[in-house]
């Protein structure tokens, strides 16, 4: 199978973490992009860092890759192979993901390492 092309987003994401019964603010769910998490314990939101969310705790200066889709969702090992050239790197990764393809947050500071290291292994990264 041919490697995939990935395409760095311009904005730059916060991920928060907030009770598992908090509300999803407005500002949230009015905003163009934005992934949702939940479970009995906890509320996650990534969404981009110009929105406000007032979070138990967050972490800020995220940089999204984009796996261009749409990807089948029987196609095995994408992700693995992708998380594991960034691991080799010794780059940390957030994933989300949707119904037709997937998403590598690493960390602002740590982006051009991370597109360094999947061209290296042959994958292709457009920047914008």
């Amino acid at each position: 199978m041919p490697k995939q092309t990935l395409a760095v987003l311009p904005m730059e994401f916060t991920i928060h973490s907030l009770e598992s019964d908090a509300a999803i603010p407005a500002e949230v769910l009015s905003s163009p992009f934005f992934f949702l998490g939940k479970t009995s314990e906890e509320l996650s939101i990534v969404v981009p860092s110009h929105i406000s969310v007032n979070s138990l705790d967050s972490d800020l200066q995220w940089r999204a890759l984009e796996l261009i889709g749409p990807l089948a969702l029987s196609m095995v090992g994408i992700m693995a192979q992708i998380g594991d050239v960034l691991a080799k790197a010794k780059i940390s990764i957030f994933i989300v993901s949707t119904f037709e393809t997937d998403f590598f947050l690493v960390k602002n500071n740590k982006l051009k390492d991370a597109v360094r290291a999947l061209r290296n292994a042959g994958y292709t990264v457009n920047e914008t």
